[in-house]
């Protein structure tokens, strides 16, 4: 549905603009590039522990991996700081060889025993996002036996079970495998936190540029490295917190700010065509959709669930307020990543969404809290599901608020419903598959806290068959496997899929070169040029 406050916004924003839409006389600094950008997802910059979208943005520009996967060809590996790397015979052990060269900001070379290092640290810290390397069996007991660096260029992993080498290569893509400089990093420990209350605010990596200053809510600021194998162009990015999508849009004619990431279709429609912009997007590996804590006991019930699913009117909610920067989407899997699922099993229904509440026992209705991000196209989403659970008896009780504290929320497991965001960590089906379909340790302190742990939906069955997928070596039953797994997962699931992102920047003319990648930590700046 069409709200009554996106309506305002888009009136708010053409009233505010020339009617040529051209770009006024003021410019950003020589030499410095500049976004407006919602960034109130930011918790930490520290890479061993951020996870959410911005965080691993940054990460993939300040920080350099073992490997990587270009956005040119996002299914295959590269050597970052590996020249090259081999499978042992036993399935178990790989060694690795790092080329000779990178430097981290500090000037130092990287190492071996950085990299050694830096995947304990991630293990150790157990953050967020540390389930992509604990799922190979290593723990904070063993980190030093099984991540060990052998000479200054040689680095040796010993999973616990026989692993296809391009699952491992996936997810030491990803931004928890970043490289940090050990030197650096122990220079600031506080007690036992290797480092982690300096690294929420610093960097000490070898990528493209440095982090100098983090202001929550309002600004980050990068240096180019001086010593990074991969020079950027532009020697200072600058990304401010704009939560106005409008605000967006004139701050970029106005000549406040090179590229924005956030505007909305009737915006983005406004400057399509016109010589002094360039739109480009890219579909990514990002999906929204609302977690239900099975801590609710209205909830945890099937009937609920699958009511709430078939109340969404995904079509319209998709063509009245997102129709260019994001498509409807119903699985875990994105569109992209080898075995996804693109059908739409649920469309609105209110009659049988009704019906299915009667069948549990809830009638009449009932409320729930609902945690969302405030700033567009959040909120006008959010507005338009208040409305069409309202019709089935389910009243929302409207909790906004910034981003990092829906996460936040989340993470403890005290919300009702939440609508939040997921992009995949590696270009692998396990990456989503491990996210919402296991939770093995459904307890407080669990060591993996999946977003099933998140969601409180303790599925050891349903986590046995992700797992078996994994292991699974032919490629043709792998992906019936999940393909089977999504199926049920969408029928069973505290997950309600409503949309995959595609993402869109419009730069002004002058500014070539951001590479967007199908994940957030692919984004590149290292190429940006501005005339």
């Amino acid at each position: 549905m069409l709200t009554r406050r996106s309506l305002l916004l888009a009136s708010a924003a053409a009233a505010a603009l020339p009617a040529t839409l051209s770009p006024a006389m003021a410019q950003t600094p020589p030499g410095v590039l500049v976004f407006a950008k919602q960034i109130d997802d930011i918790i930490t910059v520290d890479p061993h522990e951020a996870f959410e979208y911005t965080a691993s943005e940054l990460a993939g520009n300040v920080y350099q991996k073992l490997v990587t996967t270009p956005n040119s060809d996002p299914g295959s590996i590269q050597g970052e700081l590996a020249e090259k790397w081999e499978a042992g015979a036993d399935g178990k052990t790989f060694t690795f060889t790092l080329k000779d060269g990178p430097k981290f900001a500090s000037g130092k070379a990287v190492t071996a025993e950085d990299v050694a290092f830096s995947l304990t640290r991630a293990v150790t810290l157990n953050k967020a996002p540390a389930f992509i390397i604990n799922q190979f069996g290593f723990t904070k007991d063993n980190a030093a036996e099984r991540i060990r660096a052998t000479d200054a260029r040689t680095l040796v992993l010993t999973t616990a079970e026989p692993t296809a080498p391009s699952f491992l290569l996936y997810c030491l893509s990803a931004a928890v495998g970043s490289v940090v400089e050990k030197a650096v990093v122990m220079a600031h420990v506080q007690g036992d936190d290797l480092g982690n209350a300096w690294l929420k605010t610093n960097s000490a990596g070898s990528g493209s540029y440095v982090i100098r200053q983090w202001r929550a809510s309002e600004s980050v600021v990068l240096e180019a490295n001086p010593h990074t194998s991969a020079p950027p162009v532009v020697k200072r990015v600058i990304l401010r917190h704009i939560a106005d999508p409008s605000a967006q849009l004139l701050g970029l004619t106005k000549g406040d700010y090179d590229i924005a990431r956030n505007l909305g279709a009737d915006q983005i429609k406004q400057l399509e065509g016109n010589p002094a912009y360039t739109v480009q997007s890219a579909r990514k590996a990002s999906l929204m959709y609302l977690s239900l804590n099975q801590k609710n006991p209205n909830l945890a019930k099937l009937e609920v669930r699958q009511a709430i699913k078939l109340a969404l009117d995904y079509e319209g909610i998709q063509k009245a307020i997102v129709p260019t920067t994001y498509a409807v989407h119903q699985s875990f899997l994105p569109a992209g990543l080898p075995g996804a699922l693109t059908e739409h099993p649920f469309k609105r229904n209110v009659a049988e969404a009704k019906a299915l509440l009667a069948k549990a026992g809830l009638a009449s209705g009932f409320e729930l809290s609902f945690d969302y991000a405030s700033a567009a196209p959040n909120a006008d989403i959010a507005q338009a599901i208040q409305a069409n659970l309202a019709e089935i008896g389910i009243k929302l009780r409207m909790l906004p608020g910034e981003m990092r504290a829906v996460i936040t929320k989340t993470r403890a497991r005290t919300h009702d419903v939440a609508m939040v965001r997921w992009g995949s960590d590696y270009f692998d089906p396990h990456s989503n598959a491990e996210a919402f379909s296991i939770n093995t340790d459904n307890s407080d302190n669990a060591r993996n806290r999946t977003l099933a742990w998140r969601a409180s939906w303790e599925i050891p069955e349903l986590s046995a068959r992700t797992l078996a997928a994994l292991k699974e070596t032919d490629s043709a039953k792998r992906s019936a496997m999940y393909g089977e797994l999504q199926r049920d997962h969408q029928q069973q699931s505290p997950f309600v899929i409503m949309l995959q992102e595609i993402e869109v920047a419009v730069s002004r003319a002058a500014v070539k070169g951001f590479d967007m990648g199908p994940m957030n930590d692919r984004h590149s700046y290292v190429k940006i040029t501005k005339a």
